[in-house]
């Protein structure tokens, strides 16, 4: 079932189009990640869905509902993380996610208390002695503190050590676990990768690939490392075969994964001693789109 479902979404500042036709969709119980450099339009997005902008055409809807015009129906099952959050100075980091929660409609004070300590957050000190990571927890604490059927997370992890990180990726598949659904950007690719189900990559406000993470393996190329008895001829020959790199009968190569088969076949004939081959990471992909529609990426 879709819980959040945008089409042909775009939205322009005058004369500057920061979304141009934007597809998406997370369906209950998926973790999607959104991802893509700086200014390619994922906070745009977001913004959109949370209703705090209205789009110049397209849909967005969350739970069957309009984000712009039903904002405040929505609001009441999502919860929502900044990558800069800012907070009430004179208020303490408890006395802020107590807020929260109370907007939220409540929540037990074991989960409450369980996720102050797995953050290791110090909750009785004034919120404008934090520091940015401090402040992202008090913002993670209060969202999963929430009984929410979406979580919304633009860079939620900015500014956090990794231990925090890995606490917070816990957090993320705990909430799966009980069939909620997560909308992620992020720049960390493999934390994308670990958790997430499927994967929108946006270039300048256009989605340019959309699928889970197996779907997409297939666009870029494997690394192998072999080994043979004896010394391969001619391999660059083959269909698929980039970046070849040979010491003796030792070879590294790249390889599409559709010519894997064949070259391995191949290779066979020549008695194998070692093989390994590497799967193509986020990473990969990421990069191999971007430099194949002319962008670049800034972490």
């Amino acid at each position: 079932m879709s819980l959040l479902r945008v089409r042909n979404l775009s939205k322009k500042f005058g004369a500057f189009t920061a979304l141009d036709g934007v597809n998406l969709e997370v369906n209950s119980g998926e973790i999607f990640g959104f991802i893509g450099p700086n200014g390619a339009g994922k906070s745009t997005t977001i913004r959109v869905l949370l209703g705090v902008l209205r789009a110049t055409s397209g849909e967005a809807r969350l739970f069957g509902k309009d984000a712009w015009h039903d904002a405040v129906e929505i609001h009441k099952r999502l919860a929502y993380v900044p990558g800069d959050v800012n907070l009430w100075p004179n208020l303490t980091g408890g006395e802020v996610i107590d807020l929260f929660i109370k907007l939220r409609g409540g929540c037990s004070s074991s989960k409450r208390e369980e996720l102050i300590q797995k953050f290791d957050l110090d909750p009785t000190k004034k919120c404008r002695t934090y520091s940015k990571g401090n402040r992202q927890k008090v913002a993670l604490i209060a969202a999963f503190s929430s009984d929410s059927d979406l979580y919304i997370l633009d860079e939620p992890t900015s500014g956090l050590d990794p231990l925090m990180e890995n606490v917070f990726q816990d957090c993320v598949m705990e909430v799966k676990k009980h069939g909620k659904s997560v909308l992620l950007s992020s720049h960390i690719l493999s934390e994308v990768e670990r958790l997430c189900d499927k994967v929108g990559i946006i270039r300048q406000g256009k989605i340019i690939e959309s699928g889970t993470l197996q779907e997409m393996r297939h666009l870029t190329r494997t690394h192998v490392k072999v080994e043979t008895k004896q010394a391969v001829p001619s391999i660059d020959r083959l269909n698929g075969i980039y970046e070849l790199e040979a010491n003796g009968a030792a070879l590294s190569f790249q390889i599409d994964t559709e010519e894997m088969d064949h070259v391995i076949r191949h290779l066979s004939q020549f008695g194998i001693v070692k093989l390994e081959c590497s799967p193509p990471t986020l990473e990969d992909i990421f990069i191999r789109h971007y430099e194949a529609t002319g962008g670049g990426y800034r972490s």
